[in-house]
C-alpha cells in the first residue's frame, strides 16, 4: 500500500475527497484512505499527535466511519502496518538460498529504516511496552506472521536439498533477523547492505551451504 511522502506532507495536505463508508460501494476505498491517513499523520506529528479525529479529517471520512472498523488509533496503525508488512516482507524465490536471504534481509532493513511503515513499527513497539493487551496483539498479528514469512527461504532450501531437514530454523531465524531489529530498535547503528550480507554469509557458513553464484564463479575461473 503506497503511503504519502513526508515532503508532500510538509507542503500541507490537499483537501480530502469525502468518502461515505459503506454507501455507494466505497467501503474499501474509505478503509484504505483511513489507513494511509494514519500512516501519514504518524510520520508528520509523531504517535502522540495522531488522533481519531485527525485521521478521519485527513481521510475525508466521518469519525463514525472510523469507529465502525477500529476502536483506537493503535488499532488503525497496527492494521496499516500489517498490510504494509504483508506486501513488502514476503521473501522472493530465486531458486537459490543465498540470493533469497540477501534480498529478504536487505528489504527488511529498508522497510524498517526508510519507510513510513518502519516509523509506524517503532511507534507500535513503544506503545506495546505500556499496554500488555496491545503487545499480545502485535506479537500475534506481526511477529508470529513475520516469522512464518522469514522461514520461507529456509523451508524452500530444505525442499531443494540445500539445507538439512533437521536444521533448527527458529534459532537460525533469530540469528538472521534478530541483529536487524536490535540495530533498528536499540542501538540505532546502520543497517546497510554490507551488514545484512554479513549476516547471510555467517548463516551460510554455519549451515555449510555453498553459494551457487560463488561456485559458478570458481568453476569459471578454473576453466580459463
Amino acid at each position: 500500500m503506497e503511503r504519502g511522502s513526508t515532503a508532500a506532507a510538509a507542503a500541507g495536505p490537499e483537501p480530502a475527497a469525502r468518502h461515505h463508508g459503506n454507501r455507494h460501494g466505497r467501503s474499501e476505498q474509505a478503509r484504505q484512505a483511513v489507513l494511509e491517513a494514519a500512516d501519514d499523520l504518524l510520520v508528520e506529528k509523531g504517535f502522540t499527535g495522531v488522533t481519531i479525529e485527525g485521521i478521519a479529517a485527513r481521510a475525508g471520512v466521518a469519525k463514525q466511519t472510523v469507529y465502525r472498523w477500529w476502536r483506537t488509533k493503535t488499532d488503525i496503525l497496527l492494521d496499516a502496518f500489517l498490510q504494509d508488512a504483508a506486501e513488502a516482507l514476503t521473501p522472493p524465490d530465486h531458486g537459490d538460498l543465498a540470493p533469497d536471504l540477501r534480498a529478504h534481509l536487505r528489504q527488511l532493513a529498508l522497510f524498517l529504516t526508510r519507510s513510513d511503515a518502519g516509523a509506524v513499527f517503532k511507534a507500535l513497539i513503544g506503545h506495546a511496552q505500556h499496554d500488555p493487551a496491545f503487545a499480545a496483539a502485535l506479537r500475534s498479528g506481526y511477529l508470529d506472521e513475520q516469522r512464518r514469512r522469514d522461514r520461507l527461504p529456509l523451508e524452500r532450501a530444505v525442499e531443494r536439498g540445500q539445507l538439512a531437514a533437521g536444521l533448527d530454523m527458529a534459532a537460525e531465524i533469530d540469528q538472521l533477523v534478530g541483529p536487524v531489529y536490535h540495530r533498528v530498535l536499540v542501538t540505532a547503528e546502520p543497517v546497510d547492505q554490507a551488514f545484512t550480507d554479513r549476516l547471510v554469509e555467517a548463516f551460510l557458513h554455519r549451515a555449510d551451504v555453498a553459494d551457487v553464484a560463488d561456485v559458478a564463479d570458481t568453476r569459471e575461473m578454473g576453466s580459463r
